[in-house]
């Protein structure tokens, strides 16, 4: 090996050797259940209607006094 290949490989060996690895990932608490009857917390989520997805986010707030219907589609646009 050539001497400035040398000085290249040494302190990039070194420091992979030398780097902290990653801390591990907390695990997060999952939300408690609301009870029944309870008001739904206020979300956002990206609109859609049959002619596509809507620019502006939705939001549940949006609704208030309101009967909303969330469906959840979860094959919807894929092969399964």
């Amino acid at each position: 090996m050539s001497r400035p290949s040398l000085a290249l490989i040494v302190p990039l060996a070194a420091a992979l050797v030398a780097s902290p690895s990653p801390a591990p990932a907390q695990e997060a608490k999952p939300p408690e259940p609301l009870p029944v009857g309870a008001a739904a917390p206020d979300f956002t989520l990206p609109g859609a209607t049959r002619y596509g997805v809507l620019r502006a986010p939705i939001h549940l707030s949006d609704f208030k006094g309101k009967t909303v219907v969330l469906a959840f589609f979860y094959k919807a646009r894929t092969k399964g």
